[in-house]
């Protein structure tokens, strides 16, 4: 099925959240609307997705629930209301009702959901297939990437103001500050050190299971909507620019029709004099074509002589 604009701009709206199906770990997306949804799960090896509409899930519905028999509208909003509050996280607990089971066939991810519809058993199917690598991109890789760049750079405003704090106690040291509780003194911050005694502990802080705890989700979901305000920003400024007449460069005389290319920057300068000029006398010709005879302004001789103020004699002491 092809991915609508509302489906990607919804997903990248949504955090990776950590579940548990069946045992087995997993990151997921999910995102429910009123006619269509789309999954995505991943164990940082694979990614999985399914995207389904209307008329695929009532066709499922009818095919997993053959006795059951109710209007369009209810088999989509079932799965929604049953799976949705789980796999977005808003439910920590599963509820004693609702029963996943996940089960791998070859490269595919096949969840079965039991459920009750009405006092009527339900049974619902997620079929998810490896994602394009496309998608693989937008959803997890590029955010992913932006975080990193963003967490190192908060890293670089950190250790400036632990620089800026040392300088400032160092210069009221010498001032002949002294600290009268001497468990708030600190050691100068070394940067190097720091970095070194960090990297040494990295096996020691590397998590064994999958987490993403809530404030890299935030952080995670403000960078792509970030992300989306500046692909959309410039998507408009393009189409502004696009739209609007285009005067060539220099490195964009391609563009230029062949007949009004010129060969050097002194000979376009010469053409755009000429222009110029011709304008010019055109709309002189034109005003007096439709001024009054008595109203055209009487020509200007170039061969005027100049009249200079004579120069005054000084007068008094200097002559």
């Amino acid at each position: 099925m092809e991915r609508t604009g509302q489906t990607e701009g919804a997903l990248l709206a949504l955090p990776w959240v950590p579940v548990n199906i069946g045992g087995s770990k997993l990151l997921a997306k999910a995102w429910f609307g009123d006619t269509e949804y789309q999954l995505l799960l991943s164990d940082l090896n694979s990614v999985w997705e399914e995207q389904m509409s209307t008329n695929s899930i009532e066709h499922r519905a009818q095919v997993l629930n053959k006795r059951l028999r109710a209007p369009v509208h209810t088999f989509v909003a079932h799965p929604r209301s049953v799976a949705w509050p789980f796999l977005s996280r808003q439910s920590c607990e599963q509820s004693t009702a609702v029963h996943f089971l996940l089960k791998h066939q070859g490269g595919h991810l096949t969840i079965t959901l039991k459920s009750e519809l009405g006092d009527v058993p339900f049974y619902w199917e997620f079929h998810c297939t490896p994602a394009s690598v496309a998608v693989v991109s937008r959803e997890l890789v590029c955010p992913l990437l932006s975080m990193t760049q963003v967490l190192h750079r908060h890293v670089g405003e950190l250790t400036a103001l632990l620089l800026k704090k040392d300088a400032v106690i160092q210069d009221y040291k010498e001032n002949g500050a002294v600290l009268s509780r001497g468990r708030l003194l600190t050691e100068p911050f070394e940067e190097e050190t720091y970095r070194r005694d960090f990297n040494q502990r990295l096996s020691k802080m590397l998590p064994d299971s999958l987490e993403f705890e809530s404030e890299l989700q935030e952080l995670c979901v403000s960078i792509c909507a970030a992300r989306t305000a500046r692909k959309r920003k410039r998507s408009g400024e393009y189409s502004s620019a696009s739209v609007g007449s285009f005067v060539p460069d220099q490195d964009q005389t391609s563009c230029v029709p062949t007949g009004m290319r010129t060969a050097s920057p002194g000979s376009n300068e010469n053409y755009t004099r000429q222009q110029v000029e011709d304008t010019q006398y055109a709309d002189t010709k034109e005003t007096e074509r439709l001024l009054p005879a008595a109203a055209v302004p009487p020509a200007v001789t170039t061969n005027r002589s100049v009249m200079h103020p004579k120069k005054k004699k000084a007068a008094g002491l200097f002559q």
